[in-house]
């Protein structure tokens, strides 16, 4: 299944944003990223009991940065959906968690080059249920610990896909990871 095109068949929308993440209108996911204009996404991280974070090796049928290392799970705001709609559902379609309300947003990244020009929220969860992949977004999974992850980072920065790389020195700041 391409994710340019949604399950039943029509083209993905996305609100295209302002500087100030305000909607100015709509346009495919296609168009959107052809030409680089503002869009929204959401990265979530899911930590366990034990403190490791559930990170996720894109599905190679991804069109952007397939077989690289992501946040748990990740993902585009269709048209009309804010941030915290679309992080119960990309948790849901990505990693099979279901929850009724959003995780706690974290922090919030300005649209940028290695975002690919996204405003992106990133949430921060604890879970400790089983993780389900969805093998059209995600090749492999594994829990890492946030050491091991920042390690991973400056040995192979070429396996993590750019917003990760650009999010989680924030993320480990944050956590008191050296």
């Amino acid at each position: 299944m391409s994710t340019n095109v949604k399950a039943g068949g029509g083209e993905e929308w996305f609100d295209v944003v302002n500087a100030k993440d305000e909607v100015v209108g709509r346009a495919t996911r296609r168009e959107v990223h052809a030409t680089g204009k503002w869009h929204r996404a959401v990265h979530v991280l899911v930590y366990n009991a034990a403190g490791a974070v559930f990170l996720q090796k894109r599905s190679m049928l991804k069109d952007l940065s397939p077989g690289m290392w992501d946040s748990s799970c990740s993902g585009h705001l269709d048209s009309g959906e804010d941030y915290d709609s679309a992080a119960v559902r990309e948790l849901g379609e990505e990693i099979g968690v279901r929850i009724s309300s959003a995780p706690a947003r974290w922090f919030r990244l300005e649209a940028c080059e290695q975002t690919g020009w996204e405003f992106v929220w990133v949430y921060r969860m604890q879970y400790d249920g089983a993780i389900e992949i969805d093998p059209h977004e995600i090749q492999y999974g594994e829990w890492v610990m946030p050491r091991e992850i920042s390690t991973r980072i400056r040995a192979r920065p070429e396996d993590f896909c750019p917003s990760f790389k650009l999010l989680w020195p924030m993320a480990a700041e944050r956590l008191e990871v050296r």
